[in-house]
């Protein structure tokens, strides 16, 4: 039985971005085909969550080979993606130098699968802030039913 959502999916409203793909380049590093992050709705610094989202579209680069005919978002970019989001609320809110880089992954399930056409909703609560080290809950949606869950935790580098 999957846990209870990080926060009320409905009483986020979808239709503001609070910080787009543009200002997510200029605190994250990722670019390219490994910018996962397209949009964070929510970010409350005070209550430590954040709401983002990726939509996930048919001419990205894993779709030809994962898996032919049957294209599957891979959890790995799932988990890059909520890495990234946790990445921006850190050195955003903290004003530091750098990004955050892995320094683990835990507690990982995969509970749907994702594909091409779907938005997938990343929800996080930060559970740790340290100087070098931070640790984040984080949960992935996908019209309303948990696609994922995990810990990451994140590196200053």
């Amino acid at each position: 039985m999957p846990p209870e959502p990080i926060l009320d999916i409905s009483e986020i409203d979808q239709s503001k971005v609070a910080v787009t793909r543009e200002q997510i380049c200029r605190v994250n590093p990722h670019r390219y085909e490994f910018q996962q992050l397209d949009g964070i709705f929510l970010i409350d610094y005070e209550k430590k969550v954040m709401a983002g989202f990726r939509d996930i579209r048919e001419d990205e680069f894993w779709v030809r080979g994962h898996i032919p005919g049957r294209p599957v978002f891979p959890g790995v970019l799932m988990i890059e993606c909520a890495a990234q989001m946790v990445s921006y609320y850190v050195v955003s809110n903290e004003k530091r130098d750098g990004f955050l880089g892995f320094g683990g992954v835990d507690d990982v399930k995969f509970r749907g699968q994702v594909v091409p056409g779907d938005r997938i909703i990343m929800l996080g609560k930060m559970v740790e802030m340290r100087k070098r080290r931070c640790i984040g809950a984080v949960q992935g949606f996908v019209n309303g039913q948990m696609v994922f869950e995990g810990t990451i935790t994140g590196m200053l580098i």
